[in-house]
């Protein structure tokens, strides 16, 4: 385990080594009656002590060099203690706490040499005593350093845990963000397509209406009626958005919508004729959404600017893709290309369904709009 990482262990792994330290250095002090020299073991162990705990701390960010300087003086105080109290229990122990400072401060391998040489405090022994002391102080070394990484790894795993739920909150909220402001834009397109269309439609209606109510007042009855039905379907259309819900759009067939599209645009004033080619069939409902809006949109800006005698709505189905084209007669809109608010939410929609949208025009040429979506 590289010195790197030990920062992230934090206080209360010093705090319990700190502790477990002090409580062995007690336990070294009980033992001093059966050693040779008790003073110096005394000493030794005070200083063994005072080395792990406040040097344990000083050391960990110091460099690798630090680190190995610290355990080489750690591990020969060990040795001394050990000898100085005749092999005691409180000594041995004291060298495991090398052991786990060693795999916290260095990386593994120079750990695994610190464990390996822990066991030879007992060379001096006979050979049977020392083979029977060593392999015994070689299994708890090896027990403590692999319980040591273990719970570095644990810990270690709980702060990336701990890291990753961050991230996630994070990337949940700028999701909910993004979904915000694409409900937004998807609400934004519902009233500009649907309400502004049926209100152009209202106004041109009424327009209607008043020029023909001195000569004609049944036609314009039925027209202000037109009319009506339109400011209802206006009112609808603010409650679905206002609603906000993402429901597929309750009208007839894609075919007979667009021949009330048509035939709306006709009672405003201009002829509009629906020319249907390919084999008809039913769409996926946000194809056929995206379909309608556009020849919403496109007879919409005719009646708005087009000043025309007659416009064109074209529905191809072809193998692959479904064309919807809107022309007219007109001045030209040029000003009205890639600029309106309607025509950016289309391009959005058509771009949503892997398709895309083309407007052309030029003074005296009329506009055409196409809109093609894969089928």
């Amino acid at each position: 385990m590289a010195l790197s990482d030990s920062g992230s262990r934090g206080d209360p792994v010093n705090r319990a080594l700190a502790v477990l330290t002090v409580a062995t250095f007690v336990v070294v002090l009980l033992g001093l009656p059966t050693a040779g020299e008790p003073v110096l073991a005394a000493a030794l162990a005070l200083a063994f002590t005072a080395l792990t705990t406040a040097g344990f701390a000083a050391v960990q960010h110091r460099g690798r060099t630090a680190a190995i300087g610290y355990v080489a003086v750690a591990l020969v105080l060990g040795y001394a203690v050990f000898a100085t109290t005749n092999a005691g229990v409180g000594a041995t122990l004291l060298l495991l706490i090398v052991v786990v400072q060693s795999v916290i401060l260095l990386p593994l391998p120079l750990a695994a040499v610190v464990t390996a040489l822990v066991p030879l405090v007992h060379v001096g022994m006979g050979l049977g005593a020392g083979l029977r002391e060593g392999l015994g102080t070689l299994v708890g070394a090896v027990f403590a350093a692999v319980a040591t990484t273990l719970l570095l790894r644990e810990q270690r795993a709980r702060a990336e845990l701990a890291a990753a739920n961050a991230q996630l909150r994070d990337y949940a909220a700028q999701a909910e963000q993004l979904a915000t402001t694409q409900e937004r834009n998807r609400v934004a397109r519902d009233i500009h397509d649907g309400l502004g269309h049926h209100l152009t439609v209202v106004q041109k209606l009424v327009e209607a209406a008043r020029s023909l109510l001195p000569a004609d007042p049944e036609r314009a009855e039925t027209i202000l009626g037109k009319a009506q039905q339109q400011a209802e379907d206006a009112l609808a259309e603010v409650r679905r958005s206002v609603a906000a819900l993402r429901e597929p759009r309750p009208t007839p067939p894609l075919a007979e919508a667009l021949r009330d599209l048509a035939a709306e645009t006709s009672a405003a004033g201009v002829p509009t004729r629906l020319v249907l080619t390919g084999p008809v069939r039913v769409l996926p409902a946000d194809r056929e959404e995206v379909l309608f809006r556009a020849a919403q949109e496109g007879l919409t800006n005719v009646r708005k600017h087009a000043h025309a005698a007659s416009a064109r709505l074209v529905l191809a189905y072809g193998q692959d893709v479904v064309r919807i084209a809107v022309s007219d007669d007109g001045v030209g809109a040029e000003e009205a290309v890639g600029k309106g608010f309607g025509l950016v939410g289309l391009r959005e929609r058509a771009a949503g369904l892997g398709g895309h949208l083309d407007v052309r025009t030029a003074p005296g040429q009329g506009l055409s709009l196409h809109l093609e979506v894969p089928a």
